[in-house]
């Protein structure tokens, strides 16, 4: 078999840590910007456990003398992930190779493989940040910012928390109107700091236009399943020492195509439903 035009392991080695020092930076960026500074390693098939908590009040209306009713607060189960490897596995031909150019055509197809693994973590965390338990609404954009605001000062009183809001741009442009802002990018995502009463803002479609969310960032975790050790032996896995992300490249000689194969199992999820707050945009519908 000819051999002069495979691709050596430098080569391989090369492409590999380059993927995984972007995917790493990418998510330490956006984690920064967070303020999430829990970040678990955990073994695959771990149960993350997601809680809310309910509040049964009594009656405080109590007579002089009479014995004051109890009132009780219930921590419960909302919701349980279950940490589990997300597998990705893409291949550049040798017509693209030949057309593009080595570097250039795993570059470009690497990148979207990687935007691809971005955007699954993004809405599995979007979809959940959305289904918060504490509810609030302003018929104004900037009057649910300020319900929201309200909600989370009650929520954290007793911690010293940074904030978070999440909204989608076509709110926030509308409410800007023709005043200018500077933002800035993380994960593929616009985010804003120290802007109208919250640590951070993050922009992005995945919130549902006329809905905004806000956490504290106290309350938002990172779990993991590190590639490093066993894994990463079986599979030739190239990683960083946080073992983040798995990634190994081959050249297949049977299809005359090179492949990317890259393992994660990457969680972002917040520990309390009740502690995140959606607002609602506009009026509510009377029931």
């Amino acid at each position: 078999m000819a051999t002069e035009n495979i691709t050596t392991s430098k080569d391989l080695i090369a492409q590999s840590i380059d993927f995984t020092e972007q995917f790493t930076g990418s998510i330490s960026t956006l984690l920064q910007v967070l303020n999430v500074t829990r970040m678990q390693p955990m073994a695959v098939g771990s149960q993350i456990k997601i809680y809310k908590s309910e509040v049964t009040k009594a009656d405080g209306n109590v007579a002089e003398g009479e014995v004051i009713p109890l009132s009780k607060v219930t921590r419960k189960l909302a919701d349980t992930k279950e940490l589990a490897y997300k597998k990705y596995r893409k291949q550049t031909t040798a017509e693209a190779i030949q057309a593009s150019g080595f570097a250039a055509a795993v570059n470009d197809t690497d990148s979207k493989l990687l935007r691809s693994i971005q955007g699954d973590i993004k809405k599995d965390f979007f979809d959940f940040v959305q289904t918060g338990t504490t509810k609030a609404n302003g018929e104004t954009f900037q009057k649910a910012i300020a319900q929201a605001l309200g909600q989370l000062a009650i929520k954290w009183e007793d911690d010293d928390v940074q904030s978070v809001l999440f909204a989608n741009p076509l709110d926030f442009y509308t409410y800007l109107g023709d005043s200018t802002l500077t933002t800035q990018t993380a994960f593929g995502l616009t985010y804003i700091q120290n802007y109208l009463g919250f640590d951070t803002i993050i922009l992005t479609g995945a919130v549902k236009q006329g809905t905004i969310a806000a956490t504290a960032s106290q309350n938002l975790n990172y779990a993991y399943a590190s590639m490093n050790g066993s894994l990463s032996q079986a599979f030739s896995l190239t990683t960083d020492e946080t073992g983040l992300i798995g990634v190994v490249h081959n050249a297949l000689t049977e299809n005359a195509s090179y492949e990317t194969l890259a393992l994660t199992s990457g969680v972002l999820f917040p520990e309390r439903l009740d502690g995140i707050v959606v607002a609602t945009v506009g009026t509510p519908a009377s029931k």
